[in-house]
């Protein structure tokens, strides 16, 4: 069996972070949402449970992280393309996201990065595996220090 993921994110306002994930791409699962929680779907294993403040806090006792001001978890999702990549890039900032560094092309690997409206961080990147094998492979590797005597 499968495993699916379901990443859980504070939102200050849930309705703009709905609208937001629909307009990159997400679908909504109304099974799973009400006026604490909207549960959006990115593939049949991934969904995202934006959850007002209220609503998150009943899962933990740690405080919630103000994304905007500090890192607490960049999440890295696969595309088919470095087109892909640039769509949801492009969709995102189109809904009021903001890219907030530079593009990453390796050749074989390239990403880019965006941030949703509560700063949450997502990397859609794209691989070209075969080639990243080759790549690896081909790159020298440090040999360790002899054991002393």
């Amino acid at each position: 069996m499968s495993r699916l993921i379901f990443v859980n994110l504070p939102v200050a306002d849930l309705p703009a972070a709905r609208a937001f994930y629909e307009a990159i791409g997400f679908a909504n699962n109304p099974t799973f949402t009400d006026e604490t929680a909207a549960c959006m779907v990115l593939s049949d294993i991934i969904h995202v449970m934006l959850l007002t403040h209220e609503k998150f806090a009943q899962f933990t006792p740690k405080r919630i992280a103000d994304a905007r001001e500090a890192s607490e978890v960049l999440i890295c999702i696969s595309a088919d393309s470095r087109e892909d990549v640039d769509s949801i890039t492009g969709r995102a900032i189109a809904a009021g996201g903001r890219e907030p560094r530079e593009k990453q092309d390796y050749g074989f690997m390239y990403g880019r990065s965006f941030e949703d409206l509560d700063g949450h961080i997502w990397e859609p990147m794209w691989m070209d595996v075969e080639a990243a094998t080759r790549t690896l492979n081909e790159a020298p590797h440090p040999q360790p220090a002899p054991a002393a005597a």
